[in-house]
């Protein structure tokens, strides 16, 4: 039994998915594997036929597979892919996916025999070399994810279209006002005042960018997406601050000028770890002496990272090509090692992001009708809808994490 999926004139990869591949050994192995990992989480797997899997009692989070052996065929053809293509094509299903995949990102460590994880380098498929963030690679990267159409994202953030973890106050749950607090401290973090040159990059829609104008900044603000750029002028007109925000198709590491700050949020995942010495030794050229810098950035723990950087990810195949998290301390060794830039304060707030994208979700779900009038398909929905619950899950398990970090040049 699987789920059926309806047609649509927008098509992306996700449209593409075929059936599942045939490999009967890979498919037993990962039979095996899949029952040893759940053997004792607090779940509940009910495999069409009636069998029962997982540690977990009557309220725990469930998993049906309604296609037990399409679902361990694509497992065994590439767990890292297989996994949630087989959600996309509706082999397996929850009523809370995000709940679901917490206690598996818990416990993402040791899912895996030990000895089997020494075999990651020979059995996980390789990033692919046309997904290097070089100067046109960046490009296409950032442009199969955020030139999917900007009413796709209008439609489920805030009225702040920010698309990155909000910081919220305790006591309020408003999303929007979370979003002014992240880019108020993220401003702090960088001095922006009135009169301050800053250097944004990576504009999304220009909500930051229009935060700083109204603190009198002065703004060069860089993207490499050409729908963000054309929506964040027309809200930077409508705002009021075409005179104080300059809007540029341009990559990093092609920026120019002396900036007084430099913010930049949730970027770096898109620079690819090759690059990251680039990355930072560009921000230390393009800030003045006694500049200072506010950072936003998602981690996860350091030997994971190692772990994982050169696997090729579901994520990466459906929606961050090129995309790769750094550990805080890959960051601090980066900074130390290329710049001269000195750190001046650093503040996580992982549960804040896995709030985020519990509102993101439920408001892409509440808005799929108006999406699904847009063209896309009922498999883009279940795409995103296993998107926004893994990145849920990961920020709510603690197995990610995100930071807001400051720095300053010397004088």
């Amino acid at each position: 039994m699987s789920i059926t999926v309806q047609p649509a004139t927008q098509l992306g990869p996700w449209d593409s998915i075929g059936p599942a591949p045939h490999s009967p050994v890979r498919a037993r192995l990962a039979e095996q594997l899949f029952r040893y990992a759940v053997r004792n989480l607090p779940v509940r797997v009910a495999l069409a036929g009636g069998e029962r899997l997982g540690a977990g009692g009557p309220g725990a989070p469930l998993m049906r597979i309604l296609d037990p052996a399409a679902f361990f065929h694509r497992l065994g053809a590439d767990s890292k892919i297989g996994f949630g293509e087989s959600f996309v094509a509706g082999e397996w299903d929850s009523p809370e996916p995000a709940e679901l995949l917490t206690p598996f990102a818990e416990r993402l460590a040791d899912l895996v025999p030990a000895p089997l994880q020494a075999l990651r380098r020979w059995v996980d498929a390789p990033k692919p070399g046309a997904e290097r963030n070089t100067t046109t690679g960046s490009r296409r990267n950032i442009e199969r994810h955020y030139d999917l159409s900007n009413d796709v994202f209008a439609a489920f953030l805030d009225e702040t279209m920010t698309y990155s973890s909000a910081m919220f106050t305790p006591g309020s749950d408003d999303l929007a006002d979370a979003q002014r607090t992240k880019m108020d401290r993220v401003l702090d973090l960088a001095g922006v005042g009135a009169g301050t040159r800053l250097l944004e990059i990576g504009t999304g829609w220009g909500s930051l960018a229009i935060r700083a104008a109204e603190r009198g900044a002065q703004v060069t603000t860089v993207t490499l997406s050409a729908e963000q750029q054309e929506l964040a002028e027309k809200r930077i007109a409508a705002a009021g601050f075409t005179d104080r925000v300059d809007v540029q198709l341009r990559d990093y590491r092609h920026a120019e000028g002396g900036h007084d700050a430099i913010v930049s949020v949730e970027m770096i995942e898109a620079v690819g770890s090759e690059y990251w010495p680039e990355y930072f030794a560009a921000l230390d050229r393009l800030l003045v002496p006694g500049g200072r810098i506010g950072l936003q950035a998602i981690t996860m723990p350091h030997d994971r990272m190692l772990a994982s950087r050169r696997s090729h990810t579901w994520i990466h195949k459906y929606i961050f090509p090129g995309g790769e998290i750094p550990s805080l301390r890959a960051i601090e060794e980066t900074v130390r090692d290329h710049t001269d830039l000195r750190g001046t304060g650093r503040h996580s707030f992982g549960p804040d992001y896995a709030a985020t994208l519990r509102a993101w979700g439920d408001t892409f779900q509440q808005r799929w009708d108006d999406i699904a009038a847009l063209g896309f398909s009922e498999r883009f929905r279940r795409t995103w809808e296993f998107y926004l619950a893994y990145s849920e899950a990961g920020f709510r398990s603690g197995y990610l994490d995100v930071w807001q970090l400051g720095f300053r040049k010397p004088a």
